[in-house]
Order: structure tokens, then C-alpha cells, then sequence
């Protein structure tokens, strides 16, 4: 049976987000191909028919909404114009956000596996490198500042995002993450020279349950 155009490429953005969500969640390691397929609605037979290996699927979950234009964050009330001026600060707010924090499973890949990567082999350090240098280049093109510095500095704030996030994670201490997430807020956007902007996009403060 013949299956219709593009049903190839929608069966592999299925596995894709399947293992991102699992691997955001449980980490690399400790999620199967079995899992993952069985996440896209699939069956384990087809899965080799898209990868050579859970780790060749792995750079392809480390894509992001910098290097990926289909790619749709879950964060309730977040809102990401890549095309707008505002780009850099609203990622900074987006990155920083209560959302982001909470929705553990649609996670940015450079939060939530870090330490994976780090145990992986080139290709999966090749394509977090991409998304960090892509997350760069949007603070980068967004920062009021010029000079030789303006590179460093956007590296930095980008670096900051993330960690920040990392360590946030790591809390046990609720009120002790949020303090983190807000002192490296308002430090990612003082360095990028949006703290006294007021006509960037914000964040809307709607709450919900946390993803447990």
C-alpha cells in the first residue's frame, strides 16, 4: 500500500517527540526503543527504518526552537517571535519562565541533557553545539551593545540561560529555584541591555499544575 506524501516525515517527527519527552524525563540511558516508539503510537519493528541506533536518534532530539522551525514549545503562556526585534529578550524570558521550569517533558534538550551529551559521542555534542551557538546568535543580533565584547556577552547570557535553568532543576527548595530563575533573569537581560525595555514581549503569568 502506497502511504500518502510526507508520511514518512510525519512518522519520524513522531519517534522524535516521543523520545524527546522520554529522554527530558528519564534520561538516555534508562529509556528503551521499545518506549519510544510505543510513545509515537508505533511499533518497535519500524524504528530501524528511521535510525541506526537510539543514538543516532538522540542528535536528532537535541534539536530546538532555534534550529527548528516545526518545533512547537508546550509552555502555556509563552511566546517566542523569532522573527521579531525582540527575539533575544522574549528567549531570555521564555527560557528563564515558571513554564519552562514546570513542563519537564517539552524541555529545551540543552536543559534537560546536558550530562548526557557529555557521555555521548560526536554527533550528539556536534548538535547541542549547533543549538547553543543558534541560541547565541538570536541574544547576539537582539543586544543593544556593540563592540568587540558583544559576541562574549551574548555567550555568556546564553550560558547563564541555561545553567541557570540547570541548577534551578536541581533545588529541592521551590522558593530557592524561583529566587535562581529570577536573579538570573534579571541578570541575562541587564547584560543584554533589555532590563529598562518595555515594549518587549512578557511572559503572561497564567499557572497551572506542575508536570510531575
Amino acid at each position: 500500500m502506497a502511504y500518502p506524501a510526507g508520511h514518512r516525515d510525519e512518522v519520524k517527527k513522531k519517534i522524535v517527540d516521543s523520545a524527546r519527552r522520554l529522554f527530558n524525563r528519564h534520561g538516555f540511558d534508562h529509556v528503551s526503543v521499545d518506549q519510544i516508539m510505543a510513545g509515537a503510537g508505533l511499533t518497535r519493528g519500524g524504528f530501524y527504518s528511521y535510525f541506526d541506533s537510539k543514538s543516532d536518534l538522540y542528535a536528532d532530539v537535541l534539536g530546538c526552537f532555534f534550529t527548528d522551525p516545526e518545533w512547537k514549545n508546550c509552555w502555556e503562556g509563552v511566546e517566542v517571535d523569532m522573527a521579531s526585534q525582540e527575539a533575544a529578550p522574549q528567549v531570555v524570558e521564555a527560557y528563564l519562565s515558571r513554564q519552562h521550569f514546570e513542563d519537564v517533558e517539552n524541555s529545551c534538550p540543552m536543559v534537560a541533557l546536558p550530562s548526557d551529551v557529555t557521555r555521548s559521542g560526536a554527533r550528539a555534542k556536534c548538535a547541542f553545539e549547533t543549538v547553543f551557538k543558534a541560541m547565541v546568535s538570536v541574544i547576539e543580533r537582539g543586544m543593544a551593545a556593540g563592540g568587540k565584547e558583544r559576541h562574549t556577552v551574548a555567550q555568556a547570557t546564553a550560558a547563564l540561560c541555561v545553567g541557570g535553568m540547570v541548577v534551578a532543576r536541581a533545588m529541592e527548595d521551590r522558593r530557592v529555584a524561583d529566587e535562581l530563575r529570577g536573579a538570573c533573569r534579571t541578570v541575562a537581560l541587564e547584560l543584554g541591555g533589555w532590563s529598562n525595555r518595555t515594549n518587549a514581549r512578557k511572559v503572561r503569568p497564567r499557572r497551572r499544575q506542575a508536570s510531575r
